[in-house]
């Protein structure tokens, strides 16, 4: 542990910004995983709603530094190109 007074308010502060960090990453993680589950069920209109929200989210990630930039050009790139490689089911 950490004996100067510098040093443990350094502590105090990192261990803020690990749950900030933390809170972060896991709103992230969860709207991608909703997003690659409508995907996988091919179900275009959940999808097209959720992709402002995604790249919303992804921006938003970016700017605090949760992720890299070209990470999240890459995560907004694959998806956008999922989503629009869904084909409408017909309904009879």
């Amino acid at each position: 542990m950490a004996h100067h007074k510098s040093a443990i308010r350094q502590h105090r502060r990192s261990l803020r910004r690990y749950e900030i960090n933390s809170r972060n990453k896991s709103v992230l993680h969860t709207i991608m995983r909703k997003i690659r589950e409508s995907i996988k069920k091919n179900d275009l209109e959940s999808a097209r709603a959720l992709l402002p929200r995604v790249i919303s989210t992804i921006d938003k990630s970016v700017k605090k530094g949760v992720i890299k930039m070209n990470t999240g050009s890459r995560y907004k790139s694959r998806l956008s190109r999922q989503v629009l490689a869904i084909k409408p089911v017909d309904k009879v």
